[in-house]
């Protein structure tokens, strides 16, 4: 049962094969990191257009590599969502015309759904478990209790940690992207030598916020041609510690609850691009332990951006029947708990 995945969410383009057994006959990724680097961010325009221009040929490579034939594949899954509407346009209207043109189920897949259900094809992770999703649009805590079973007990209240890292970079001049700018920096720095908030640490509900770490950044940086290489490395250093004992602290808290709900469930799984951070996995991974939680982190390839996710998340749901018709729409929002209540409410 080969599934087809085409991933098109933001400035990767993807494509990947699939085997039902969790074989991944192909997995290709084009990244625009140069197309978007001189503009400090991804612009979606040119991200639409980078899609449209390779797309084609980065399927027809998956397909090569994977040694099968289009007759061969038992469904075509694309990502209707959520992320930057022009890219995810291009990705689901390609994925709809190859199911269409080769009469193929066709599976509209949620982008979040693809790093929710990553783990079950790396590590087999067996229903429930608690997810911390990270990325650089996403900062969510969810009990994942099946294909489709997502109740989220935290989010955050403003921005996501992954655009906190970019904007630190930025105001560090790391480049762009930020992520590993960052990390690379901290590797040289010292984390105790600037004296950066927590925020939300200790209080009751699993919310997040971003904000104003990212102002005391901006106030520890000061005047931006005065950095040295020391205390640049120092700053990225402190905020990249910051934001583990957040996650720490959050993560926590989620997992007390995620026992009381779910006694004999013990998983741990952090996805998203920003679980590619080592030093947030190491810092988790330590607290999972203080839990009595095993911790599940897919491997770095798997974190960011890619169209195995996809191509896994549509045989999860080929496997129960489900499908879906032409008319599924692109969406830039889609949450995978519909129901949670506002952030800063009590779960």
């Amino acid at each position: 049962m080969p599934v087809l995945g085409i991933e098109t969410s933001c400035d990767e383009t993807a494509a990947a094969v699939v085997g039902a057994d969790g074989t991944i006959l192909s997995d290709i990724v084009l990244s625009q990191l140069d197309d978007h680097r001189p503009y400090g961010g991804v612009v979606p325009e040119i991200a639409a257009r980078a899609h449209v221009d390779h797309l084609d040929a980065i399927v027809s490579r998956a397909m090569t590599e994977s040694g099968l034939d289009y007759g061969d594949l038992d469904g075509i899954a694309a990502t209707a969502g959520p992320g930057l509407i022009g890219g995810v346009m291009v990705g689901l209207m390609t994925g709809k015309a190859i199911a269409l043109a080769r009469n193929k189920p066709f599976l509209a897949i949620n982008h979040l759904e693809g790093h929710a259900l990553t783990a079950r094809l790396t590590d087999r992770v067996e229903f429930p478990y608690l997810l911390l999703l990270i990325s650089g649009g996403h900062c969510q805590l969810l009990e994942v209790t099946g294909v489709g079973g997502y109740r989220r007990i935290g989010t955050t209240i403003d921005d996501a940690v992954g655009e906190a890292f970019d904007k630190t970079a930025k105001l560090l001049g790391l480049g762009f992207p930020g992520g590993p700018a960052v990390e690379a920096a901290a590797a040289q720095g010292d984390p105790t030598a600037v004296a950066l908030p927590r925020p939300l640490a200790g209080t009751e509900t699993c919310d997040f916020s971003f904000s104003g770490l990212k102002t005391a950044v901006l106030h520890a940086v000061g005047d931006p041609d005065a950095l040295t290489d020391t205390r640049r490395a120092d700053v990225a250093a402190s905020f990249q510690a910051a934001v583990a004992d957040v996650l720490a602290d959050r993560a926590s808290r989620a997992m007390k609850r995620f026992a009381q709900r779910h006694s004999k469930a013990r998983t741990f799984v952090v996805a998203g691009g920003v679980a590619a951070n080592q030093a947030l996995r190491a810092r988790l991974a330590t607290e999972a332990a203080a839990q009595d939680f095993t911790l599940v982190v897919p491997p770095v390839r798997l974190c960011t951006d890619n169209a195995v996710m996809i191509a896994w998340a549509g045989l999860e749901r080929l496997s129960l029947g489900q499908t879906d018709d032409f008319a599924t729409p692109p969406r830039a929002r889609w949450p995978l708990d519909a129901t949670a209540a506002a952030p800063g409410a009590k779960a």
